[in-house]
């Protein structure tokens, strides 16, 4: 569930009218390179999703989505985890608890790199 989630706000890459909101609220907040960085972190949350709901090298994926919702509580937001970033927080949290825990049993990784699969 949480791989289609994030993978859904990932689909906003696919809509240039998503897009260019993005990139308009990044110029307002005075984010740096607004246009790449804005594409760059819808990529990961589409991508990303896409490989936590195949369990695709979930711990790699899972540092990038830990890395584009920190600048989205933190940088972008004002840390308020428990007001307007609480969502951010808690896909945090589960990106967070995949990273550690690694993908589960009937994930691809686990088909790839245990040898006992």
């Amino acid at each position: 569930m949480t791989g289609i989630i994030i993978a859904n706000y990932g689909l906003e890459v696919l809509s240039a009218e998503h897009m260019k909101g993005n990139v308009q609220w990044l110029t307002d907040i005075h984010f740096p390179l607004p246009f790449i960085m804005a594409y760059i972190g819808k990529g990961i949350e589409l991508v990303g999703g896409i490989f936590l709901i195949l369990g695709l090298l979930t711990r790699l994926s899972c540092i990038a989505l830990i890395a584009d919702m920190i600048v989205i509580i933190f940088i972008m937001g004002h840390g308020k985890i428990f007001g307007d970033e609480q969502l951010p927080f808690l896909l945090l949290l589960l990106f967070v608890t995949f990273l550690i825990t690694g993908a589960g049993k009937w994930s691809v990784d686990r088909i790839i790199f245990d040898k006992k699969a």
